[in-house]
């Protein structure tokens, strides 16, 4: 099962179509307590950075999280969602992330029309799972005023350019994130939320073969 994290902040019901349009099994949970038996975690997010993150304080959300994501629970982060796995974000005021990677997240300055809202190519700079075929070049569907700028470039999987090139795919170890939102996104949209179920699952078949401590 993956949970749908549902803390106030995004179009839920949209995302659980998505993911069911591609053969996975998902679940909105409103509570922390109904994460109990998630293979994987989809949280989204449409908003401000800051009161998204004082849902999810409010919410007895963020150890929860956290406690999963150290149990290597995949987890993916769609638009706003992404950025709150970053540190920090200047968005209306200096606010805490959940820190899950290192970075921040900063406002678009001196580009084209704020917000990015529309059709912008993903290019692809690293192998990563998640990615597994898609075509390069390929156009998601994108509606934000701040990106992410990670500190680890290492994590960066793909980027795009709205007067500068930032991240718009990202990845480290099961934790991953989406700048676009992939249930908007048609074809690249859902290859990204098929791979993440391949994911959650592959994740699940590891850890039922992992052997037990007899003693």
């Amino acid at each position: 099962m993956i949970a749908i994290v549902d803390y106030g902040m995004g179009n839920l019901r949209s995302v659980q179509k998505a993911l069911e349009k591609v053969g996975a099994p998902a679940r909105i949970v409103h509570a922390p307590a109904e994460l109990d038996g998630a293979h994987g975690i989809v949280l989204p997010g449409v908003g401000a950075f800051g009161q998204a993150m004082e849902n999810l304080r409010s919410g007895d959300w963020i150890e929860p999280l956290r406690e999963l994501v150290s149990r290597r629970v995949p987890l993916i982060g769609i638009c706003l969602g992404m950025q709150l796995l970053f540190e920090t974000s200047e968005e209306m005021g200096q606010h805490q992330g959940l820190g899950l990677l290192h970075g921040e997240v900063k406002r678009f300055s001196g580009v084209l029309k704020i917000p990015q809202m529309g059709w912008n190519q993903v290019r692809i700079c690293r192998t990563s799972p998640l990615l597994d075929g898609i075509q390069p070049g390929g156009y998601a569907f994108f509606v934000h005023s701040y990106y992410c700028e990670p500190r680890d470039l290492s994590v960066i999987l793909a980027t795009t350019d709205y007067g500068i090139e930032f991240a718009s795919v990202v990845g480290q170890g099961h934790i991953y994130g989406a700048q676009f939102h992939p249930e908007k996104s048609q074809v690249v949209g859902l290859k990204i939320l098929e791979n993440f179920k391949r994911i959650v699952r592959q994740q699940a078949t590891d850890d039922r073969q992992q052997p037990t401590d007899r003693t």
